[in-house]
């Protein structure tokens, strides 16, 4: 096991739903020892790879991407999930469906912020169905930007979005990959990964 996989297994709570709860210690509450290693394990996987910007999406990638952006010494830019008033000027935009939360939303880049000599390595918490992760990558592309890769702290191997993102022929690294969760139990299988 991982350090990510062994805290899953420590503090994560399996509920109905295929619902895996870790805001305890990474998308409500964080626990920065841990987001600082996530953000050095990425830096590691993707040191072969030119990134200018980390681009996520609000709100629970932004303080992973902050992390990351750090240890590549870039900026960070995360798309928002509505217009408000402080944003002026054209927008990239896309419309993402939440897993998480059921509905869609239209999330937004200023042109400002995302630009076709980008080359960009895009974070978030999690992998479900890959609604998130598409949407990324079409404000990425809208802004001619080139995609590096896309870094993903837990992956739910048992749902499509993975190998939806894999087919699309990015390089796609997820630091756990669970592949069942049992809500009785409290059971957690996580995928066999290479050591890299």
């Amino acid at each position: 096991m991982n350090f990510l996989e062994e805290r899953i297994v420590k503090d994560g709570v399996v509920k109905p739903g295929n619902v895996l709860k870790v805001d305890s210690f990474l998308n409500h509450q964080m626990d920065i020892a841990l987001i600082e290693e996530i953000g050095r394990e990425f830096k590691r996987r993707f040191s072969d790879k030119h990134i200018t910007k980390v681009m996520t999406i609000e709100a629970s990638g932004i303080g992973i991407a902050a992390f990351v952006a750090k240890e590549f010494g870039v900026p960070m830019v995360f798309a928002k999930k509505s217009k408000s008033i402080n944003i002026d000027g054209d927008m990239y935009v896309a419309e993402v469906e939440s897993f998480t939360h059921g509905n869609k939303n239209q999330v937004i880049v200023s042109k400002r912020f995302l630009l076709p000599g980008d080359h960009l390595l895009i974070i978030d918490d999690f992998l479900a169905n890959g609604c998130a992760l598409q949407g990324l990558i079409s404000l990425a592309e809208s802004a001619g930007a080139t995609i590096e890769g896309l870094g993903i702290v837990i992956e739910k191997g048992f749902q499509l979005g993975g190998k939806v993102i894999r087919n699309l022929g990015y390089k796609l690294e997820s630091l756990a990959i669970v592949d069942a969760m049992d809500a009785e139990t409290g059971a957690i299988t996580f995928r066999a990964q290479e050591e890299r």
